[in-house]
């Protein structure tokens, strides 16, 4: 159905009319080839990676990217009557003229797609943002008999068909910015992630003051007697996943390989439960088919954090493996690259200088250190549930031999730290969400 011809629009001279007429989004042939070529050379000189640093409107990071200041209000007033079936408003056509003087005057086809980049940015990155997969529901399209189409999009990937969006990359990197948990790293210092295994740990962190959290996969195998990097805990995941969403900071989840579920399934179903991000390993297995599973899971829920783990320093692989395995995740869509194991100075300032998202690494060097370094992400990975399994060993073997045991945390303050179980009507809410 997406190779079907799009319904052609009525010519304009003016206002919105005008701009349908002239951009590539409602154009066939030749027409749409010439204005989709001047869409690709501008998005090409835009860095989306850099997008992802953005703190404002996503419209104006956009526009500024494009070398222009504009009235976000003037290409929402467009955005509104912009498909060919809604009703164009005086308002509207005067934001074009405005729109038109923004980009340097001259009423042509490139001044046309250049705002057209905005305004179909303003309606597929605001969906985005809103959570919403494919960020634009629908589409129409011309049938063999000349009829008009309605195509659904549900199910099918952000960019899909011939007129694929050339500013997919674009359009994640900014809704990815206006994610809290995204923003938590491009701080002054870096996000010290605790990772858990259970709710009671979490909200206990929490309430000690970390802004987010983060799961081990080996705590959460071993709690419940399984293996770890075995794809066998699932659901046991999914179902701390559930549970730890009831906490007031964004929360991501080590889903190991993926479990060998369908990784678009996955991320979707993380994405509703009001998860904020995933982290998912490599273990120096074929990068192309992590690349694919990263790009999957972006697929699956675009909001979703992905931190694509690169176990080359586990298994003692070169630097420049690792900066290769980087840059493909990244061009996959991965929102951040871990690298456990890696600890030397020359080796962290070196795959910071590489890469163009954060770099996450484990907690084995002082986070002075590593801030110095320009590391955005540590993680602890699962030396909390290692501490506890010692702790709780130490107070057992104490008791057992006569000793003395410290006060520990009270039951009733433990109590304190369970909320009320949720509505089962309710719908599940998600701390990355503005």
């Amino acid at each position: 159905m997406l190779d079907l011809p799009v319904p052609p629009v009525s010519p304009g001279e003016h206002g919105v009319a005008w701009l349908r007429a002239q951009v590539a989004r409602f154009s066939e042939g030749d027409e749409h080839s010439r204005r989709r070529a001047i869409v690709e050379r501008e998005l090409a000189a835009v860095d989306a990676v850099a997008l992802r640093r953005g703190r404002g409107h996503h419209v104006a990071e956009l526009a500024a990217a494009l070398g222009v200041r504009v009235s976000v209000a003037d290409v929402e007033l467009v955005a509104e009557c912009y498909r060919p079936h809604r009703p164009v408003s005086a308002a509207a056509d005067a934001a074009v003229d405005r729109l038109v003087a923004a980009f340097g005057g001259v009423a042509d086809e490139v001044t046309a797609n250049r705002i057209g980049i905005l305004v179909q940015a303003c309606v597929a990155t605001s969906a985005l943002i809103a959570g919403d997969n494919p960020p634009v529901p629908g589409t129409r399209r011309v049938g063999a008999g000349g009829e008009l189409v309605e195509v659904d999009l549900t199910g099918q990937p952000f960019g899909a068909g011939r007129h694929a969006c050339p500013g997919r990359a674009h359009a994640l990197a900014l809704a990815a910015a206006a994610g809290r948990f995204h923003q938590l790293h491009y701080q002054d210092t870096p996000l010290l992630l605790p990772n858990v295994w259970d709710f009671a740990t979490a909200a206990a962190l929490v309430a000690d003051g970390y802004p987010a959290i983060g799961t081990t996969s080996l705590g959460v195998a071993a709690a419940h007697g399984l293996p770890d990097a075995a794809g066998s805990t699932l659901n046991e995941t999914l179902t701390l996943a559930a549970a730890l969403v009831r906490l007031p900071v964004p929360v991501t989840v080590d889903i190991e390989s993926g479990f060998g579920a369908d990784p678009r399934e996955l991320a979707a179903r993380l994405w509703e439960l009001g998860v904020a991000g995933v982290n998912v390993e490599d273990a120096a297995g074929d990068p192309g088919a992590h690349a694919d599973l990263v790009r999957a899971l972006k697929d699956g829920a675009p909001g979703l954090f992905v931190n694509a783990r690169v176990d080359t320093y586990w298994l003692d692989r070169d630097h420049d493996t690792t900066r290769d395995r980087a840059h493909r995740y990244v061009d996959a869509g991965a929102d951040g690259i871990f690298v456990p194991g890696l600890t030397r100075d020359d080796d962290i300032a070196a795959l910071v200088e590489a890469i163009p998202v954060p770099l996450n690494v484990l907690a084995q060097r002082p986070l002075a250190d590593l801030a110095r370094l320009g590391v955005q992400r540590v993680s602890t990975g699962s030396l909390l549930y290692r501490a506890a399994l010692d702790a709780a060993l130490t107070a057992a073997r104490t008791v057992r031999d006569g000793g003395r045991i410290e006060p520990a945390t009270s039951y009733g303050a433990i109590g304190a730290l369970i909320p009320a179980p949720p509505d089962p009507a309710a719908t599940p809410g998600n701390a990355d969400r503005p």
